[in-house]
């Protein structure tokens, strides 16, 4: 019976974190109420940085679910609200940002860290094989007389009879 409590217990505390932020704002029509969860999609929030604003609970982006709704209400097109949250946070704040000089690190960065580590992993497996192959090379004259005499002066490896 503890169990089952426990279980409950963690289970409605769990579903609790997984709701997204609730919002008390009034919308003149659907369509509306539509492009204000849209927006608040497409736009992330500059603290949690891995949530878009309607996921998020953070007051910031509780403010910019504000400021989308305000700008709504005032007759702004969908557009118009990015450009002013871009302008306010940088492209950052969409979680698609345009390809463009300034975001080349965004879109490229990713590729570049990964083809230099993939280099650099080339490059350590390409100098181990030549040092093993190095390493295989039949003994010069000398290497091997002083080989052999290392051998004979140690004597018989154990478990030989000579």
């Amino acid at each position: 019976m503890k169990r089952l409590i426990a279980a409950v217990v963690l289970g409605a505390g769990l579903h609790g974190q997984g709701l997204a932020a609730i919002d008390t704002h009034e919308f003149a029509d659907d369509g509306q109420r539509q492009r204000y969860r849209d927006l608040a999609a497409v736009l992330r929030c500059p603290k949690c940085q891995n949530q878009n604003i309607a996921e998020s609970n953070s007051p910031i982006a509780n403010d910019l679910r504000g400021e989308i709704h305000r700008m709504l209400g005032e007759g702004r097109s969908d557009d118009q609200i990015i450009d002013f949250m871009v302008s306010r946070y940088g492209d950052f704040v969409l979680y698609d940002p345009p390809l463009a000089t300034r975001t080349a690190l965004l879109w490229f960065g990713p590729v570049a860290l990964l083809l230099a580590g993939g280099t650099a992993l080339a490059a350590i497996v390409a100098r181990r094989r030549r040092a093993s192959a190095a390493a295989a090379l039949p003994l010069s004259d000398i290497e091997r007389r002083r080989l052999a005499s290392l051998l004979d002066a140690s004597g018989p490896p154990p478990g030989q009879d000579s």
